[in-house]
């Protein structure tokens, strides 16, 4: 692909909300005509687990997460919750977190967004790149076999060649 402009991105993010902006930013890129390596480290390597179902939404990571309902009646869902339930309160409340992840998966239905299995099968699709740390799989314990087909395990210095001559670079963790 040369002359093709490099996307090359830093993924260290695991929950399902922060699941979607690599999977999105990636299909995006490629659709752009934009080769793209997404380097997966310490939490990112969740999302490409073969098992996806255990991704929550982690309100502690973002107290700025709207809390609108995505179903009942219409007054209702029209009421953001967030400002009227402290920080505090939500993150020690027994299920939340579970409970926002439903409402997540239940938005991203109701506005036809593709789930993040979609989304990473079509990035995929695509060729992007995806790159595991090997370090950070090691320290965590896994196996090869615990992620999807087509990744690649290999050292940081992987993405600084990956990196080094991308036009463009991305780093998802704030």
């Amino acid at each position: 692909m040369a002359g093709t402009e490099k996307v090359a991105m830093i993924c260290t993010k695991g929950t399902l909300d922060w699941a979607y902006p690599p999977f999105i930013l990636g299909s995006t890129a490629v659709a752009l005509d934009k080769e793209v390596s997404m380097f997966f480290t310490f939490y990112g390597l969740n999302l490409l687990l073969k098992d996806t179902s255990k991704l929550r939404v982690s309100p502690a990571g973002n107290p700025g997460m709207p809390m609108k309902l995505p179903y009942g009646p219409e007054w209702l869902r029209k009421i953001d919750w967030a400002p009227k339930l402290p920080n505090l309160f939500m993150n020690n409340m027994p299920g939340f977190e579970w409970a926002a992840s439903k409402m997540m998966l239940q938005s991203t239905k109701n506005h036809g967004v593709a789930s993040v299995e979609e989304l990473r099968e079509m990035c995929q699709e695509f060729e992007v790149k995806f790159l595991a740390c090997q370090m950070t799989v090691e320290l965590f314990g896994y196996e090869h076999s615990d992620f999807i087909d087509g990744v690649e395990f290999v050292g940081a210095s992987t993405f600084f060649d990956e990196a080094g001559d991308a036009s463009k670079t991305m780093t998802l963790y704030l």
